[in-house]
């Protein structure tokens, strides 16, 4: 059973700005190691792997993110 699950996404270092919770859900696709999740506007691609979430390669914001983030079980 595929679950959703919150991710929090630093802010930019420097800016000072606030963290960004997501919630990504399970898609079809299939990447290295696992199931793609992906966030409701497909901004951003992750492998989650227990509660890890690796970031995947591909078009995405434009600011710096940490390859590898904490994921929660949201449902």
């Amino acid at each position: 059973m595929a679950m959703d699950y919150a991710i929090t996404l630093p802010s930019r270092p420097g800016t000072h700005a606030p963290a960004e919770v997501i919630v990504v859900h399970a898609t079809s696709e299939a990447g290295p190691g696992g199931r793609v999740y992906t966030d409701a506007e497909g901004r951003y691609r992750f492998v989650i792997s227990g509660d890890s979430a690796e970031l995947l390669d591909g078009p995405g914001p434009e600011r710096a993110c940490h390859p590898c983030l904490h994921a929660v079980p949201v449902r």
